[in-house]
């Protein structure tokens, strides 16, 4: 019998590395974000997101709403295994509660982004989906992590 090869150890923590299971059996899959202030150059603690599912008319089925932790990602998946569906998901970002509470917004107390949306279509529910924010004050960027 042969031992499973153990992950590569990160090398500024060497703990091993991160992986995900991405077998038919989808005990792993799930949906995953990470935020990083691109202004700060630090992750995004404190950011408020919703999550929804969303049905084939474009009405929004609410699933949770989770908080960033101190690595601008969230203690639980942002879609957890067992809610792992094919169709499409939204995710709201509250930037503008997070960049003024950072003060990364102008004296008049109105931010250029407020709620960011970022809509995406899950076709393979037993794949694990990771969908990274960079945000700053006047803009933002997304794309399909691993």
């Amino acid at each position: 019998m042969t031992q499973a090869a153990t992950p590569p150890a990160n090398p500024k923590t060497g703990k091993p590395a991160r992986t995900h299971a991405r077998t038919r059996a989808g005990t792993r899959a799930s949906v995953t974000t990470h935020v990083l202030d691109t202004a700060r150059g630090v992750p995004a603690e404190g950011l408020v997101i919703e999550v929804f599912r969303l049905g084939t008319d474009g009405t929004r089925q609410p699933l949770t709403h989770l908080v960033t932790n101190a690595d601008g990602r969230t203690d639980a998946p942002v879609v957890p295994p067992e809610q792992m569906a094919a169709g499409s998901y939204e995710l709201v970002f509250h930037a503008g509660a997070y960049l003024a509470a950072a003060g990364l917004i102008g004296e008049d107390g109105v931010p250029f982004l407020d709620a960011v949306p970022i809509r995406f279509g899950i076709s393979d529910p037993a794949r694990h989906h990771h969908v990274p924010l960079l945000l700053s004050p006047f803009g933002y960027s997304t794309y399909r992590g691993s």
